[in-house]
């Protein structure tokens, strides 16, 4: 399973980047917002800089909602980088624009996917990831994770390519859970990433054994 990290924020990308677990990164609009990145000029040199931290797959969401909008600023937003992947919503005009860009050979994630008929149409698209928002689905009191399950059973029976990147990720528990139904990509926020190096029992563990170290040197 990937492990992408869902965040605008430099810092936290080289953190994750130099754990050495980091596949790829995504943002939206929201995440550039709360860096204070604002202005075309500044996102495109934000994306330009997390190109430059990461070896693959930088998600880089369009902002307009219309076909030729889309286009317009995704084949601008691929052009910046071949790592770029070009982040599209889920709306018809997203499902044509996801069409025009596989033809195009370039890489697409759709997202803002809340329902198993939206990540088939994606998928029928072309799409490379679909993104199922678990955290939000879990908030209104619906089971995120079946819909990682059906969609996997449904890619699955049809031997869709497409990939599934598990997003809205509110913790450890729901990466491990993602890695047991079979999704190929989660992207969650730095602390849940490095959530999962936590575990009580590591931590008493290893404190015995550097104090049996220091009683066995005399020190």
């Amino acid at each position: 399973m990937k492990f992408f990290i869902d965040t605008a924020n430099l810092d936290n990308i080289r953190e994750a980047q130099d754990l050495g677990v980091l596949d790829g990164v995504t943002t939206n609009p929201s995440l550039m917002a709360k860096e204070g990145i604002t202005g075309d000029a500044n996102v495109i040199a934000h994306y330009k800089a997390i190109c430059d931290i990461v070896d693959d797959n930088v998600s880089a969401e369009v902002i307009a909602t219309d076909y030729e909008g889309i286009i317009k600023e995704g084949e601008a937003l691929a052009a910046l980088n071949p790592k770029i992947v070009v982040k599209v919503p889920m709306i018809k005009d997203g499902v044509k624009a996801i069409k025009y860009f596989t033809n195009k050979g370039i890489k697409t994630n759709c997202t803002l996917i809340f329902s198993a008929g939206q990540a088939l149409l994606a998928a029928k698209a072309g799409a490379t990831y679909v993104s199922p928002f678990l955290g939000r689905l879990d908030d209104i009191s619906t089971d995120g994770l079946q819909l990682i399950e059906d969609i996997r059973l449904i890619f699955d029976n049809y031997g869709y390519p497409t990939q599934i990147l598990a997003a809205s990720i509110r913790g450890p528990l729901h990466i491990v859970a993602c890695a047991k139904l079979g999704a190929d990509v989660i992207t969650a926020p730095l602390a849940a990433i490095t959530a999962l190096l936590k575990h009580p029992l590591t931590d008493s563990g290893l404190a015995t054994f550097l104090a049996d170290h220091a009683k066995a040197s005399g020190k």
